[in-house]
């Protein structure tokens, strides 16, 4: 059985990982992620040094939301002049950007002259292109492999992610014991030049010019003509809203309902990334799969493995469920990403992508916010069990309106054709 398993999957992997700029990339996207898991405890540490003593938690959650949330607005407002720029381009400015505000924010720390605001302005400095960057990321493996070979390569894209969440805190922590927060930073900052100077390397296939389109939401512009692909979009928005809401409530329903500690919430996220690094391997090897079944299954599955939450207090059930959870949402980023690639044009796509990192960045955190509120209203247990409840729901309705669009288009096709048989005869 266990060989019967690993075929398929290496049989999956094998031709993307034979391309020799494909492994090369893959390696140095590996080592730029792996420096954000190093940044998930790095940041906060380094922001709590920084801070007033009873203002610690307000500054280390705006240093994490400057680490990300300004690429939405960099996406939304730099179209006019990054909506032109070839996929190398972007993903240079953006790790350029995020090299130089980086290691700014470490120079500055070494001559003790970082304070708590120039600490966040240049996180959000640093993170103003990464939508575009993370577009012209997966734009170039759409130029590498034109054909059924995105989806693994996309996959292991976003397993060297769970696996940097995974691991990179853990090594953050190790750091920790002998040096400050802003030797991680340094650490970051060198795993973003590594990835700056492997895409400069590369020699990419030959791509049309890609057309500059006039305003700042061109790629919702394109969007709007893409019917299925803004479906996709507002279907991964809620998705990713819907979640929000479990950043806030784990953490509490491991320290009250659980009476738990820091490191049983970590093992929580560990249990997590482990299945959902599984999961993305798996769903890697999966090209014949219909992919919008498969979204539909995943949000479905994801929402069934928070319900325990609601019903349990036992610590080995809600972790496992949690675990499962992980295992069903990991081929998720993969196979939305792919549809994006398959649906768009190549001169289209860059754009296409930095609009929908604008929606899915900041959907997360709008859900995180709403997060605070409904736990204070309804307990950890119960925002969990109703987050689960709610995703459930929204599977329930894309799949009614799938059912309800290929039931009209089946009757509009019904009706041409009775038609045309009519007027023949």
């Amino acid at each position: 059985m266990l060989g019967r398993i690993r075929i398929p999957l290496l049989s999956a992997y094998r031709p993307v990982l034979t391309d020799g700029r494909y492994s090369r990339l893959i390696f140095a996207s590996a080592v730029s992620f792996l420096g954000d898991g190093m940044a998930l405890v790095g940041i906060p540490w380094l922001a709590i040094q920084l801070a007033q003593p009873d203002q610690g938690g307000v500054v280390a959650g705006l240093s994490l939301a400057a680490y990300t949330l300004p690429g939405a607005l960099g996406a939304l407002v730099l179209g006019r002049w990054f909506g032109g720029m070839s996929a190398q381009k972007l993903v240079g400015a953006s790790t350029g950007l995020r090299t130089l505000g980086l290691a700014t924010i470490v120079a500055l720390a070494a001559a003790d002259q970082l304070n708590a605001f120039s600490y966040i302005a240049l996180l959000a400095v640093s993170s103003l292109f990464s939508a575009w960057g993370n577009a012209g990321l997966y734009t170039i493996v759409s130029q590498l492999f034109a054909d059924g070979r995105q989806l693994p390569a996309n996959a292991l894209l976003s397993v060297s992610q769970q696996v940097s969440i995974i691991i990179g805190p853990a090594i953050a922590g190790m750091i920790l014991l002998k040096l400050d927060g802003s030797a991680i930073l340094a650490v970051n900052a060198i795993s973003y030049l590594l990835l700056l100077t492997t895409v400069a390397r590369l020699k990419l296939p030959q791509q049309p010019a890609v057309a500059r389109r006039a305003g700042v939401v061109a790629g919702f512009r394109i969007l709007a003509r893409r019917p299925q692909l803004v479906s996709l979009l507002l279907v991964t928005a809620a998705f990713f809203f819907l979640y929000g809401p479990v950043e806030v409530g784990l953490p509490l329903y491991v320290a009250g309902n659980l009476a738990g500690s820091g490191q049983l919430l970590g093992a929580f996220w560990t249990a997590f990334g482990i299945g959902a690094v599984i999961g993305g391997f798996a769903g890697g090897a999966l090209a014949r799969a219909p992919r919008w079944p498969a979204v539909i299954a995943i949000i479905f599955g994801w929402g069934l493995a928070l319900l325990p939450f609601g019903i349990t207090d036992n610590t080995s059930a809600t972790m496992t469920s949690f675990a499962l959870g992980g295992l069903i949402y990991g081929p998720f980023p993969a196979f939305t990403i792919s549809l994006f690639q398959q649906a768009a044009e190549a001169s289209e796509l860059t754009s296409i992508l930095a609009a929908r990192s604008a929606v899915t960045t900041t959907a997360t955190p709008l859900g995180a916010a709403l997060g605070g509120p409904l736990v204070t209203l309804w307990g950890a247990a119960d925002t969990l069990l109703y987050s689960g409840i709610a995703t459930i729901v929204l599977a329930a309705l894309v799949t009614a309106s799938m059912l309800f669009l290929r039931g009209r288009a089946r009757s509009q096709w019904a009706r041409r054709s009775g038609h045309r048989a009519l007027g023949s005869g």
